[in-house]
């Protein structure tokens, strides 16, 4: 059902672009355009269009295969806001591009996983178990954090979103950090005693985020907080009305239960 819907919506894309690029998105106060991926964002904004007829506005949304143009065109005016990425990438455009775009609000995470191997529970950890993570900075950053969080090492002060193996300060059970490219991980199951998965490896891996995990990164961690996926507007348009109803709808009671019912915990509501 998520594939019909996201070639459904891929399939307008052109029509949309076409419809939406003719005026400034800011052009009519209740016309509210946006720019998105197709899963799980565009899925999710969908679900946001009756709550925001309610109120007045036409939620108009536009499908995006790529991390540029949606940003491009919120900072050219023609699309009100977008909804794809997280803060830390959303900063390093403004920074490589010059654009003036800013976080209008946090709406998702897609959570890190610590998955059984041959082990089927933390408290079965054992003397010199290995545990398989991914081996790219921010990845294993996450990973050690989880596995920090659920009592397995201890990472020095300060390391946060910048840790690697070389910060761990205390492993009381001499684990073996196996560091592989994040697509390999899932591969090595049944060699180590557990992996740390981020949410879309899992799911092609087969597992369900919310049943298979035996632990994974809460709403107050330091990972969910910076890399929660936001609605990105243009610096001064984030107090406009039509950008607090879009942000309002997509915390609404009615989203954060879609989201739940849908993505079997590899999405989760942020606010």
């Amino acid at each position: 059902m998520k594939k019909f819907l996201a070639l459904l919506l891929t399939g307008v894309v052109a029509a949309g672009v076409l419809s939406g690029c003719g005026g400034k998105g800011g052009g009519d106060s209740k016309i509210i355009k946006v720019a998105a991926s197709a899963t799980p964002h565009a899925e999710i904004l969908e679900q946001a269009k009756p709550i925001l007829t309610e109120k007045g506005y036409d939620l108009q949304v536009t499908v995006f295969d790529d991390y540029v143009q949606p940003n491009e065109v919120v900072e050219s005016g023609d699309f009100d806001a977008n909804y794809f990425q997280h803060i830390p990438y959303l900063d390093s455009f403004n920074q490589e591009k010059g654009t003036h775009l800013v976080n209008a609000g946090g709406i998702h995470y897609e959570p890190f996983g610590i998955y059984p191997g041959t082990r089927k529970a933390l408290g079965e950890v054992a003397e010199g178990d290995s545990i398989a993570v991914p081996n790219d900075t921010t990845n294993e950053a996450r990973a050690l954090l989880l596995l920090e969080a659920n009592g397995l090492i201890t990472l020095r002060e300060g390391a946060g979103l910048t840790a690697t193996v070389n910060d761990i300060q205390d492993n009381p059970h001499n684990l073996k950090i196996v560091e592989l490219e994040a697509a390999q991980v899932p591969r090595v199951v049944g060699e180590v005693a557990y992996v740390v998965l981020n949410g879309n490896y899992a799911l092609e891996a087969g597992y369900s985020v919310g049943k298979d995990a035996l632990a994974y990164e809460s709403a107050d961690s330091e990972a969910a907080q910076t890399y929660v996926n936001v609605i990105a507007v243009k610096e001064g348009s984030q107090e406009a009305e039509k950008v607090k109803a879009l942000v309002e709808a997509l915390r609404s009671q009615e989203i954060k239960s879609y989201i739940e019912a849908t993505y079997d915990g590899a999405v989760i509501p942020f606010a």
